[in-house]
């Protein structure tokens, strides 16, 4: 079938219901003596109004010297004219215009639901002057640096991070996430995203066409270009098919003409023309249904990835992940959530958590390091007081110093601690922590005492690893940490293969030697040190649209909704494209074969030949778009 814009399908449908009118009606008139001229004047309108698509996509490609089914079908109908089957060819134009109508109808229901997918991107920002004044301009005038405001109710410009204020965004269309996250100074926000109700300053990280909403339509459409293996088989269905085809119906011509003794051109006594049966062969053996039955999957299921929070990055990825053999996975970020919780505090007085509580929070307001954002979060959860703080210093690689409410607190790693207050007895004979904790020293005047904070792994980790065995899918996992932490997150999630203190480098060399064993690799990771990983995978999973830039560019398949359920669903919808795609493959093939086999021995006619063609077309089409609506777990 040719290509159609997606407003296209209401004129191609209109056409092909006026042709299977005019088809009807010239069936009727052509039952009235003496009106033979008016039932071909009927005729002709069914020609025109059924055939003018097939005929322009033919002229163009004969420009270009190709020869495609368009050809073959516009052969055929003026074929029938000539031997004065009028109404088997306004017929054949008529099933044909109507498949081309539902199969542009269909890919156009595919570009909605991507499109529907995302807001407008936001065309103006308010740029916010050095006398604190604002301004509008055009967003493709932001730089980075830039700082922006962003009223509430407005869609954030580009990809920025918070610097004053406090709000939420609505990350819906972009994470797939249905609540407001919460956003305080140090957050990034991302363009195209909605800010509910707060008045927020930012720091432009990314221009516009930089930002993780413009990094996702750019996907989209790369993905839409990309063939699969499958279509690439497909794809040769072109002008040599046809020519083989126009040679063979022109060889059985010979043959029922010469051969059979059967009259050219004018059926007689009953018996069909050679002429009629080449034609007929002509039609059952244009492989429309063929030609259409993948792309028309790969489509529906990025679409319908799409949906979901699951960027496929072509019919290579989609068809790709559902033969995985092994999934590799990243321990921090991936099995992990990737953002360190407070799960005890330790002080050298009785009932004083939430005093060191406070003053760690506090200090920590003005950094935007992880272990500080943690501290934070847990700050305000527990609803604790804000205290001013003075002379605040970060030293780097250390941690923090400041006067906090009249008293001087320094927070960080156990040596600067030490250099500070090397006498504290409490502080000298603190244990270190246990494995996989992380632990953040706080120091004042008042109290003193220790943060203990992990990466907890995600709660469906478990699941997502003992529904890829039972599909027979090894996971593994492989992690730069130390081999004490990576066993208690293994035992946590159920796995039972892992690596540990890896660098890239070893990650890539384990990677290489599966797929030397036979094993088809895909491997799931979030940050710059996973993207030579990514690289050596047969299929890479980029998980969120927080991940490394070079993440999201390496990734084969971009999981926007940073969860493993997403992985999961990733996988069960590759499976499910997959077979449908030999569904698709196994109707329209077989439906040639047996057709062509029917042609040959002259058992159909044309008619039925014409309705078995177009209406494996159809059916194919149909079957395709089924992906849009099927739960993929549920019939996986």
């Amino acid at each position: 079938m040719s290509n159609h814009s997606e407003n296209s399908w209401p004129l191609l449908l209109g056409s092909a219901i006026l042709c299977g009118i005019a088809t009807v009606a010239g069936i009727v008139a052509q039952r009235f003596p003496g009106s033979e001229n008016i039932a071909l004047g009927i005729y002709l309108i069914a020609y025109m109004t059924g055939g003018w698509d097939a005929a322009l996509d033919t002229l163009e490609k004969l420009r270009k010297l190709r020869l495609d089914i368009h050809f073959l079908m516009v052969a055929v109908a003026l074929g029938a004219a000539f031997i004065g089957a009028w109404w088997e060819g306004a017929a054949l134009l008529f099933l044909f215009s109507l498949s081309g109508a539902l199969e542009a109808m269909a890919m156009a229901r595919t570009e909605r639901e991507i499109r529907s997918l995302f807001n407008d991107a936001p065309k103006q920002a308010l740029l916010i002057e050095p006398d604190d004044t604002t301004r509008e301009v055009a967003v493709t005038n932001l730089r980075v640096g830039d700082n922006i405001r962003i009223l509430p109710g407005e869609q954030f410009p580009t990809d920025s991070t918070v610097i004053a204020g406090e709000s939420s965004a609505d990350e819906s269309s972009l994470t797939g996430e249905a609540n407001p996250v919460k956003k305080v100074i140090g957050d990034q926000v991302f363009g195209g995203t909605i800010n509910t109700w707060g008045k927020l300053d930012a720091e432009v990280q990314k221009v516009a066409g930089d930002s993780a909403h413009a990094r996702i339509i750019s996907l989209i459409k790369e993905a839409q270009q990309s063939k699969a293996p499958s279509q690439r088989f497909t794809d040769r269905f072109g002008t040599a098919y046809t020519i083989g085809i126009l040679l063979l119906s022109l060889a059985m011509f010979l043959v029922w003409h010469y051969g059979m003794n059967l009259p050219a051109f004018i059926s007689e006594g009953g018996q069909k023309s050679a002429f009629y049966r080449a034609m007929t062969l002509l039609v059952v053996c244009s492989p429309c249904a063929l030609v259409i039955s993948i792309p028309s999957a790969i489509l529906a299921g990025i679409a319908s990835g799409a949906r979901r929070g699951i960027l496929f990055r072509g019919g290579i990825a989609v068809e790709g992940l559902a033969k995985i053999t092994r999934l590799a996975m990243d321990k921090t970020g991936t099995l992990t959530k990737g953002e360190l919780e407070l799960v005890d505090i330790e002080t050298d007085l009785p009932d004083s958590d939430q005093s060191l509580l406070d003053l760690a929070a506090s200090l920590s307001l003005n950094s935007t390091h992880p272990l500080s954002r943690a501290i934070q979060t847990e700050h305000q959860k527990r609803g604790g007081k804000k205290l001013k703080v003075s002379d605040f210093l970060s030293i780097a690689g250390k941690g923090l110093q400041g006067t906090v409410a009249g008293k001087k607190v320094t927070l960080g790693r156990r040596e600067l601690v030490l250099e500070v207050a090397p006498a504290h007895t409490w502080l000298s004979k603190l244990p270190l922590p246990e494995a996989g904790l992380t632990e953040v020293i706080v120091h004042s005047e008042a109290v003193s005492g220790r943060l203990l904070l992990r990466d907890t792994p995600r709660a469906e980790a478990n699941a997502l690893i003992h529904q890829l065995n039972a599909h027979g899918v090894k996971t593994s996992m492989l992690t730069g940490d130390r081999a004490a932490s990576a066993q208690i997150i293994a035992n946590e999630v159920g796995l039972t293969d892992y690596k540990h203190s890896l660098h890239p480098e070893d990650k890539v060399a384990i990677i290489q030697e599966w797929r030397k064993q036979g094993d088809i690799v895909a491997m799931a990771g979030d940050g710059v040190n996973d993207a030579p990983s990514l690289a050596a995978a047969d299929v890479s999973i980029g998980m969120g649209l927080r991940g490394s830039d070079a993440v999201l560019e390496q990734a084969d398949v971009v999981l926007t909704y940073d969860k493993l359920e997403s992985l999961l669903d990733a996988y069960h919808l590759s499976r499910r494209c997959h077979s449908i795609i030999h569904q698709n493959l196994a109707i329209s093939l077989g439906v040639v074969l047996l057709l062509g086999l029917a042609a040959i021995g002259s058992w159909i006619p044309l008619t039925m030949g014409v309705l078995g063609h177009e209406g494996s077309t159809i059916i194919v089409v149909i079957n395709s778009m089924r992906i849009l609506f099927l739960d993929t777990r549920a019939t996986t």
